[in-house]
């Protein structure tokens, strides 16, 4: 049965077009099962968040940056490369801010594909970290430049980060485009932030906040995404920083990946996540960013991808253990 979420597109006819007339054979795998084989196979549920700021970059590569926008989205390319190779052995995915490659134009995009195919050919599944969220043919555009193949390449990202609060019309063209492509999404639903309580906290009438209406909406869609393997490519974004969300977003989402920012940086800890792995090793991913890919900094003289490396084994180790499996 085709969810309400994504039934829509269908009878608008997108899938009649001439550019989605390869898209109606189903894809392969689907990201959960992917992922799930990536968790199995590396005993891992670490993804490390590449978000490359030119102020704190190894004096190596800021110095030959050269404060143009093609020198810095080099400079960024080659940063991220080189954590992708240190990192690669201990994570299943890297997920890159697209921010800080939009930032420098036409210059950091093509910096941000070759860090895509890069982490690719290292095994490692993509998350582009968007959180794309409009509706029509805004959303459709969106979701073919990052969950869609080009032409005759892969698409560049295996799942996207989505904004739900536009509402369901903002879902459809990211969850047809996964359903079509084997791709997932990642609906942003109490996030790490402080400031999250302002909207995603508000009390409903019936003493709920309103971040669990936006997990209701998805639990129809997640079950149309569910794999081989039980897993949902459907999956949501909960603050590692707000361990009672992390049980209640498992309770309404059990097949649903829960991507946690948060440990690290940002005060949360690995201890603080473990109830989101009760569906199972591969139904949670702890995202780390700054603690890796700047790790170099604690200490003078460390070479920052053997920093990086070093610390993403030690989490993926102590995650593994906290998941209880």
């Amino acid at each position: 049965m085709v969810s309400s979420l994504i039934a829509p597109l269908a009878l608008a006819g997108v899938e009649d077009s001439p550019e989605n007339a390869a898209a109606d054979q189903p894809a392969a795998q689907t990201f959960a099962d992917r992922l799930v084989e990536a968790v199995e196979r590396k005993r891992s549920q670490l993804v490390v968040g590449l978000d490359p700021r030119l102020d704190l970059l190894p004096l190596e590569l800021r110095g030959e940056a050269q404060h143009s926008p093609e020198g810095i989205a080099d400079a960024f390319s080659r940063f991220c490369r080189g954590i992708i190779d240190a990192v690669a052995p201990y994570a299943v995915c890297v997920k890159p801010q697209l921010a800080f490659f939009e930032l420098y134009g036409s210059a950091g995009m093509r910096a941000l594909e070759d860090v895509c195919a890069h982490a690719h050919d290292a095994g490692l599944l993509v998350i582009a970290d968007a959180k794309r969220g409009d509706i029509g043919s805004t959303a459709r555009a969106y979701a073919g430049a990052y969950l869609e193949p080009r032409g005759l390449h892969p698409p560049l990202a295996d799942a996207l980060t989505v904004n739900p609060y536009l509402g369901r019309d903002a879902l459809e063209p990211f969850l047809l485009a996964c359903q079509r492509h084997g791709g997932g999404v990642f609906v942003l639903l109490k996030t790490s932030n402080p400031g999250s309580a302002d909207v995603q906290d508000l009390t409903l009438s019936d003493g709920s906040p309103l971040w669990h209406q936006v997990a209701l909406l998805l639990q129809e869609p997640a079950e149309t995404l569910v794999g081989a393997s039980g897993i949902s490519s459907l999956g949501v974004v909960v603050g590692a920083t707000y361990p009672r969300a992390i049980s209640e977003a498992r309770r309404l989402l059990p097949r649903s990946i829960i991507l946690l920012p948060g440990v690290g940086a940002q005060g949360a800890t690995p201890a603080d996540v473990a109830r989101a792995f009760t569906s199972g090793p591969a139904s949670a991913l702890v995202n780390v960013s700054r603690s890796v890919i700047f790790a170099y900094r604690a200490e003078e003289g460390l070479d920052w991808r053997d920093a990086a490396g070093t610390e993403a084994a030690r989490l993926r180790d102590e995650i593994w253990v906290v998941s209880g499996w």
